[in-house]
């Protein structure tokens, strides 16, 4: 803690960095999740490539993930695009099982009642199917957020990753406190985010309180 309050504004730099490329990603794979789950939930054969193709890109390692990506994408070694990519992937690997399951759990006949009353598919998946799916949803995004700001610190081994720099830069200069400074903010921006989403969930899903 002495290193964060003697070092406050060098901290609060590599935590903004820290957080632009967690939760940067997160958005992005959240949003190309949705019609992932959405078309495995309607489709077998969408599932059956679907989750096992997640599964796969989920078990690459993510430092070989950030090499490789400027020579996909042809970007500098050293530009943030080659940690957001590899986390996208990997916010969409956790999260199109979480949306798909989340959909198929959604009572059919409350689907077939929406549809009765002349909603069209999209009006239906807006209000009636995804509201329903949502705190299933939000539970596959609390873990994805969480596993984004923790594997932020791994770009740091290619110049980037926000607290990873000060993992880095502890271990060579043999400076204990700078570590347990990143250490301790990447925990705490963790327990953070999920409050937030945890709260976001609870606010977006009244009727679930209710229920309970």
């Amino acid at each position: 803690m002495t290193w964060i309050l003697e070092n406050w504004e060098r901290f609060w730099e590599v935590t903004a960095v820290h957080l632009r490329l967690s939760v940067v990603p997160v958005l992005a794979g959240f949003a190309l999740a949705i019609p992932l789950g959405w078309w495995a939930s309607r489709s077998p054969k969408a599932r059956a490539v679907l989750f096992p193709l997640a599964n796969v890109l989920f078990t690459i390692p993510s430092i070989a993930l950030i090499v490789i990506t400027p020579v996909l994408i042809g970007v500098r070694i050293l530009d943030e695009i080659n940690v957001i990519v590899p986390l996208v992937v990997y916010t969409v690997a956790l999260m199109v099982r979480s949306v798909a399951d989340a959909l198929s759990a959604v009572p059919g006949h409350v689907t077939a009642a929406a549809t009765a009353m002349g909603y069209r598919p999209l009006r239906r998946f807006l209000t009636v199917d995804f509201p329903l799916a949502l705190p299933v949803t939000i539970a596959g995004l609390r873990v994805a957020t969480v596993s984004n700001i923790s594997m932020v610190s791994v770009g740091a081994l290619v110049g980037l990753g926000g607290y990873g720099q000060l993992f880095t830069e502890g271990y060579q200069t043999d400076h204990t406190e700078k570590v347990l400074a990143g250490l301790i903010g990447t925990v705490v921006l963790a327990v953070l985010a999920d409050g937030v989403l945890l709260l976001l969930g609870r606010v977006l899903t009244p009727w679930a309180r209710v229920g309970r």
